[in-house]
């Protein structure tokens, strides 16, 4: 069976911000992971690609937001991209739409200076 949730990190530049895409499932099963590996990231900018993400809760909500708040403390940006329709649905209806950093593509994201 494979992973709810996969993370795949892609090749990042100096220049560049660090893309992380997600794949499957951000929800109460597979937060707890996904906080313990995106805490050890270093990277000053972190765009996560929500494209391949199949369904997201609001324990994937909460862990979004205390990934920005945590990385925002430490000098650090983190922005979201390519939002699925369900992942903007629920954005949308946990008022944080105004809140983070969301874009529409990762392109875009990766175009816009903090």
């Amino acid at each position: 069976m494979p992973p709810l949730l996969e993370i795949h990190r892609k090749p990042a530049t100096d220049i560049e911000p660090l893309v992380i895409q997600l794949s499957g499932k951000l929800s109460l099963e597979t937060v707890h992971d996904f906080s313990t590996q995106m805490r050890a990231e270093e990277a000053g900018r972190v765009i996560l690609d929500m494209s391949q993400l199949t369904f997201l809760d609001s324990a994937g909500v909460g862990a979004l937001v205390s990934m920005f708040v945590s990385r925002r403390n430490h000098g650090k940006t983190l922005a979201l991209a390519a939002l699925t329709q369900q992942g903007n649905a629920v954005m949308q209806v946990s008022g944080l739409i105004k809140l983070l950093p969301i874009f529409p593509s990762v392109q875009a994201a990766v175009l816009q200076r903090p």
